[in-house]
């Protein structure tokens, strides 16, 4: 059985053992309510490293919304029994409290990547990932930690977060892990009606319609209004953002000559989806 550490200390004991046997240590930070995309994080970690924890907390700093972090899935039983299924060698779930104990005022605040997009519409959202990353990696002792590319910006703002603070760990960024739709797995699709699963995977299909035009000549600005008008004929609520930019920077690109990513975020079924894809 894999064991489950509820404190600070007693990972750090754990990845100093490991790391005096000369054992590099990979970790896997998430919030739970894993799918096959956590899944196989923890797999390249297995590959790489020689050893993996897995973290699960459901990050209270990273919500701007106090209802999403109220339903915010929570299956530790069935997350641990999945991953037993790699195998990682530890899960780190901690409470609230020994991540931000009483009178915890240090907070990691970023500009920049962490600006636009998912900055501009989840206000602090990005300042409570950088938080939570930075004590992660220090409280595991990781050498390398692991990050999926379905949220682009936030693999950016985890690049640029252990460049400038010299953090002694490297980022791997993994390929997203699509359903045989092209839905990219999340922990939010499980929120989905069945009407609505049917749909969501308009989003996908929109925006790679909407690169394929781009990189055939079309105007970029007709080539996402048309993609924005196929979401919301497919019945999604509201479209939030699909834009161009620059896959390092975030910053708008009409450079073809340097890599671009598309990004989007919609409303579906009351849920917020978001994805992205290079061009």
């Amino acid at each position: 059985m894999t064991p489950i550490i509820r404190t600070v200390a007693g990972l750090r004991a754990l990845s100093r053992g490991w790391k005096a046997a000369g054992e590099t240590v990979g970790v896997v930070p998430t919030m739970g309510a894993l799918h096959e995309g956590h899944l196989s994080l923890a797999r390249r970690a297995r590959g790489e490293c020689d050893r993996v924890v897995t973290t699960i907390f459901v990050n209270p700093r990273q919500f701007n919304n106090p209802e999403d972090l109220k339903k915010y899935p929570r299956s530790e039983d069935a997350d641990a029994a999945l991953l037993a299924t790699v195998p990682v060698d530890a899960i780190f779930a901690p409470p609230v409290e020994e991540v931000y104990p009483d009178g915890f005022i240090t907070n990691v605040t970023m500009q920049g990547v962490a600006q636009p997009l998912e900055g501009y519409m989840r206000p602090g959202h990005f300042d409570g990932v950088a938080t939570v990353v930075t004590k992660l990696f220090g409280m595991s002792l990781a050498d390398r930690g692991y990050f999926g590319q379905k949220d682009w910006q936030q693999l950016q703002v985890v690049l640029r977060l252990v460049r400038d603070l010299n953090v002694p760990v490297e980022v791997v960024g993994c390929e997203t892990i699509r359903d045989p739709d092209g839905l990219a797995m999340s922990s939010r699709n499980m929120r989905l009606t069945a009407a609505g699963r049917g749909r969501a995977p308009v989003l996908y299909a929109a925006i790679t319609a909407a690169a394929n035009d781009i990189r055939a000549g079309h105007a970029d600005r007709m080539a996402i209004r048309e993609a924005a008008e196929t979401m919301r004929a497919a019945g999604f609520e509201r479209v939030e953002y699909i834009e161009l930019r620059d896959a390092e920077t975030l910053m708008p690109s009409d450079d073809p000559s340097r890599p671009r990513r598309m990004l989007a975020a919609a409303w579906i079924d009351g849920v917020r989806l978001i994805d992205n894809i290079p061009v």
